[in-house]
């Protein structure tokens, strides 16, 4: 797709980056068959193809308005679009690009402001883990919108004190502790298993996705930068000293970010070297299963469960990551199966989004639950396993089956 970049975007980092993708872009369409808002709303501009036109306007010096900036809300970032597209569009580096241009040139309501401040500032603020142990206190009396963000309080079992010669960092998070802390302890007792300790650094946080993704793009890269200044003594060390293989992101949505590092910092020169290899070492824990399976072969024992496994948009679109999981819970003896229909689709969940955007959110998560209660026929799912902490807490607020991360059904399972 040919662009003429307006003089005010020529040769700068994001115009330069912007032309490349723009041009791969050869306006097949086929990226509106799968794309969620363009299937619920059947409006060209609430597709891909429709976005890149409405952001190739911006590039080329249009005016853009609240329509464009609503249109360019509404997408999920989900980057189904990116699988489907058969020229290689890196459509989700072409967005973070285009929202940037858009929110600077279109001031928001003063609400949509304060609740976007409060999203950022929140989630990642140490005052969130205590905030939501407060709100789980009282979780029968909030009402139904809050109760679908405030999980049920959970243990979150012991975490292993063996030592291993080998060792792999642990991303926390920002929300997962508080609001799932037993997806961390799986993990960690799921490597201690299999002779490998999971360690965290001390004042590594959020991964910088959700600031990044409100278009605080600075802030979140200052979170990026942070996580690399705690991660690289653990990195840089010797084995014998303490160093570690590489990092595992437990949280699909936190893994997409952290494997970008490299992309995000490339023109910062105390960074970019730093960045890229941190995205080089940086693994979703799916990808440790060939691993995890051989090694534990002979300790796992599964219960008789029915399990649907909703892959997260952020694993097999975002890092195309896809059949892992299934194919080695299976070999592992598990009953696991993704649905026949629909599976390449979002829950609705997208980070923020079910916040912003409740009424399609909660579309697709009830067309996504629907999809993985039938995914075993005529036979009841009694589980329901994901890999993402916003997919698990979102689908969990629509049914009653449970949902899980795997890993928590692959420790369960440990004897």
């Amino acid at each position: 797709m040919q662009t003429q970049l307006a003089p005010r975007y020529q040769g700068t980092p994001d115009g330069l980056t912007a032309e490349a993708i723009l041009r791969k872009c050869v306006h097949c369409g086929f990226c509106t068959a799968t794309c969620p808002t363009y299937q619920l709303l059947g409006d060209e501009l609430d597709g891909p193809r429709g976005r890149i036109y409405l952001m190739k306007q911006v590039l080329e010096g249009h005016t853009p308005t609240r329509k464009t900036q609503a249109h360019l809300d509404r997408c999920l970032t989900c980057r189904n679009c990116e699988s489907t597209c058969p020229s290689g569009v890196q459509y989700g580096h072409l967005l973070d690009i285009g929202r940037k241009l858009v929110d600077a040139q279109v001031p928001r309501p003063a609400g949509e402001r304060a609740l976007r401040w409060a999203l950022k500032e929140g989630l990642t603020s140490p005052l969130f883990a205590p905030a939501m142990a407060v709100g789980q206190q009282v979780r029968a009396l909030l009402p139904q919108s809050l109760k679908n963000k405030v999980p049920a309080r959970q243990p979150a079992g012991v975490w292993p004190t063996r030592e291993h010669a080998r060792k792999v960092l642990v991303l926390a998070g920002c929300v997962q502790p508080a609001m799932s802390p037993n997806i961390n302890a799986a993990t960690a007792r799921v490597f201690d298993a299999a002779g490998i300790q999971c360690v965290t650094a001390a004042k590594a946080g959020c991964c910088g996705a959700v600031k990044f993704h409100l278009n605080d793009q600075e802030g979140g890269m200052a979170q990026m930068r942070a996580n690399i200044d705690a991660w690289w003594p653990h990195i840089d060390a010797a084995a014998d000293q303490g160093g570690v293989e590489g990092i595992v992101i437990n949280a699909s949505g936190c893994g997409v970010t952290v494997k970008d590092y490299g992309h995000l910092l490339r023109d910062d020169p105390a960074y970019a070297a730093k960045a890229k290899r941190i995205s080089e070492l940086t693994q979703d824990v799916s990808e440790w299963l060939p691993e995890l399976s051989t090694r534990l072969r002979e300790r796992v024992k599964p219960a008789a469960r029915r399990i649907a496994f909703h892959p997260p948009c952020s694993l097999q679109h975002g890092m195309k990551l896809r059949g892992g999981v299934e194919k080695y819970m299976t070999e592992l003896g598990f009953n696991v199966r993704t649905t026949g229909c629909e599976a390449h689709l979002c829950c609705g969940s997208a980070g923020t989004y079910s916040v912003l955007n409740p009424d399609l959110s909660y579309q697709l998560r009830d067309r996504k639950l629907g999809h993985l209660a039938s995914t075993f026929g005529a036979e009841t799912t009694d589980q329901i396993a994901s890999a993402n902490i916003g997919c698990i807490t979102h689908l969990q607020s629509g049914t009653s089956t449970p949902v899980r991360h795997w890993i928590e059904v692959l420790d369960e399972a440990l004897v």
